[in-house]
C-alpha cells in the first residue's frame, strides 16, 4: 500500500473536478434558502455529491501507487512552482496540476501491461510521474524514452528515478519534443506505445510525425493526454482557451484520419487511445 501524505490542494482542472466545483458552491447557496422547493434542494444535493464522490470513489478502488510515485507526486505538490519560472529556473510556467496523478499514471501502466509493450515513448515528461509509472509495467530489458523541454522538471524526474529500481529503463531527452522526435526518426527508433502529453498547439505535429514515420510499430499504440481539456472542447468555442482551441481541433483530426481508430476515456482531464489501422 502507498503511504497518504499531506500536500497542498490542487485547483481542479478536469471536467468533473471544475464541475464537482461549482456544484458545491451552489449547494452551499442553496443550503441556506428557506424558500426553494424540497425537491429542487434535494436533486442539486444528489449532484453535487454524484459529482465530488467519483474521482475519490476512482483513487480508493484503483490499485495503489508505488511508494516511489507517491514520493515523487509529493515533492511535485511541494515544489514552488511559480518562484522557479519567475527566478528563471525553468522555461516556462509549470504548475502541480500537470502531473498525471494515480488513477492516469495506473490506467497508462496497464495499458503497457496489455499492449505488452518493450517499447515506450513519452512525449513531455514535466516531473517523469507517468513515465516512471510505466516503466513499473515495463520488462527488465524494455526502454522507455521521455522528452522534456524543461531541465528542472528533468532534474526533479532523474532524481526520483534514481531511487526507484525501474528507473535505469528510463531515458531522459532533454529538449524540443520535435526536435528529439525528428533525431529518433532518423536514427530508425519504432515504439510499441507513445504517450502524448506536452504543448497541446503541436499536438497535431506529434500525431501527424508519428503516423508518417516508422516511430510508432505497425501494431503500436498512441495515448493522447488532455483530450477535454477542462470541458472546453465541447463548449461553445467563445469560452475556449488557445489550448482548448488546439485540442478541439487535434481530436477532429484524428476523427477524421482514415489510418487510425480511436476511443475518448474521460479519465482525469480526457485520454484517448489511438491504434493504427492503415
Amino acid at each position: 500500500m502507498s503511504t497518504t501524505i499531506d500536500t497542498p490542494t490542487a485547483r481542479p482542472v478536469t471536467p468533473l473536478g471544475i464541475l464537482a466545483k461549482k456544484l458545491e458552491a451552489v449547494v452551499k447557496e442553496i443550503n441556506q434558502r428557506t424558500d426553494l422547493p424540497v425537491e429542487l434542494v434535494a436533486n442539486l444535493n444528489q449532484a453535487w455529491h454524484l459529482a465530488a464522490g467519483l474521482d475519490p470513489y476512482l483513487e480508493e478502488f484503483t490499485t495503489p501507487e508505488s511508494a516511489a510515485l507517491t514520493a515523487l507526486a509529493h515533492k511535485t505538490s511541494t515544489e514552488a512552482w511559480q518562484q522557479r519560472f519567475t527566478e528563471g529556473t525553468t522555461v516556462r510556467p509549470l504548475e502541480q496540476e500537470m502531473l498525471s496523478g494515480h488513477v492516469e499514471g495506473q490506467t497508462l501502466k496497464m495499458f503497457v501491461h496489455m499492449a505488452k509493450a518493450k517499447r515506450v515513448l513519452e512525449i513531455g515528461m514535466f516531473t517523469g510521474y507517468s513515465a516512471l509509472a510505466m516503466a513499473e509495467a515495463l520488462p527488465a530489458d524494455g526502454v522507455l524514452i521521455a522528452c522534456e523541454v524543461d531541465a528542472f522538471a528533468a532534474k526533479v524526474a532523474q532524481a526520483a528515478f534514481d531511487q526507484s529500481v525501474h528507473g535505469k529503463k528510463i531515458r531522459v531527452q532533454l529538449g524540443a519534443a520535435l526536435q528529439t522526435l525528428n533525431k529518433l526518426v532518423e536514427a530508425g527508433e519504432s515504439f510499441d506505445l507513445v504517450f502524448i502529453d506536452a504543448d497541446k498547439k503541436e499536438y497535431i505535429t506529434y500525431f501527424q510525425t508519428l503516423l508518417d514515420t516508422n516511430l510508432l510499430a505497425a501494431s503500436g499504440f498512441i495515448c493522447v493526454d488532455n483530450t477535454l481539456l477542462q470541458g472546453e472542447v465541447y463548449l461553445p468555442v467563445e469560452q475556449r482557451t488557445a489550448n482548448g482551441e488546439a485540442i478541439a481541433q487535434f481530436n477532429r483530426v484524428v476523427a477524421a484520419d482514415p489510418r487510425v481508430e480511436q476511443v475518448m476515456l474521460p479519465i482525469r482531464d480526457g485520454m484517448t487511445l489511438i491504434r493504427r489501422v492503415v
